[in-house]
């Protein structure tokens, strides 16, 4: 978690989806992590986990029961951390607002009338939303927009991304991230030049548009590629995720940012590059 300071008092956190491969995850990170308290955790209705300890899995004693409280964990902290499904998100985004409480929303696969709940939400809380919480990711947009910029026209756009079977959206919201990137370096508009599905028969591949690909299978945790295809050469940027802790340390980051915010009676919409400094 270097690059944040650690503040004075712990920061209190609420992870929703604790069940879940995510939420485990980022249980455990919170556990070894300065500066934060694991306040409360959640998960829906019905899941095995209610009533335990939410460390039972990993093997530790945290003192934090699994609830479905989503009210009650929220008002336990300081900011809620939520990987889960749209719905839920702006459920739980809802009991942020009435709160007070800051969030991270890293759940992908939100709709034009999600998203704009979310920036709603922002009016009154700090947010930090973002489809991908690694450094190496965002660090990759960047590098995307400036070489579509520079390549220009000539080249060809794909991008290609692959995740675990259990994975409900698609295009990710990563690689949805990348191919706005993209446009961005291009001088374009996404919804204008996204090309999300060929079959049949296509014909030529119409100059200036933005190909995506998915591909589900595994255990993969993420692995996204964008390709600029010109002639006689091709450019490749990719970044593969091994591990779901990139993700949590980054959320980590993003909870801090989110929090000081709050202290300091802010709102309002940040992604990941304003919290690791590389907009």
């Amino acid at each position: 978690m270097t690059g944040i300071e650690a503040p004075e008092t712990p920061t209190r956190v609420a992870i929703a989806g604790a069940g879940g491969r995510m939420g485990q995850a980022l249980i455990a990170a919170a556990l070894a992590a300065p500066g934060l308290r694991l306040a409360a955790a959640t998960d829906v209705a019905g899941s095995a986990g209610l009533g335990r300890d939410c460390g039972a899995a990993l093997g530790r004693e945290t003192g934090v029961t699994i609830t479905s409280d989503v009210d009650a964990a929220i008002g336990a902290a300081d900011v809620l951390i939520d990987f889960t499904r749209p719905a839920g998100t702006l459920v739980h985004l809802a009991a942020c607002a009435r709160r007070g409480v800051a969030a991270v929303v890293g759940t992908t696969g939100f709709d034009t009338a999600g998203t704009a709940a979310i920036a709603a939400h922002a009016a009154a809380i700090p947010i930090v939303f973002a489809p991908n919480m690694s450094v190496g990711v965002n660090v990759l947009i960047g590098l995307v927009e400036r070489a579509a910029a520079q390549l220009g026209s000539a080249f060809d756009i794909e991008i290609l991304e692959m995740h675990h079977r259990h994975k409900a959206d698609a295009p990710s919201g990563t690689a949805l991230r990348l191919g706005e990137a993209a446009a961005r370096g291009a001088g374009v508009a996404l919804a204008d030049h996204a090309v999300y599905a060929r079959e049949g028969v296509t014909g030529a591949r119409r100059s200036g548009t933005i190909g995506f690909a998915t591909l589900r299978g595994g255990d993969v945790v993420g692995e996204h590629t964008v390709l600029f295809a010109g002639a006689g050469e091709r450019l490749e940027l990719t970044h593969r995720a091994t591990s779901r802790a990139n993700f949590a340390a980054g959320a980590l980051r993003a909870a801090l940012f989110a929090a000081a915010r709050r202290t300091r009676g802010e709102s309002g919409l940040y992604d990941m590059a304003d919290v690791l400094g590389v907009g």
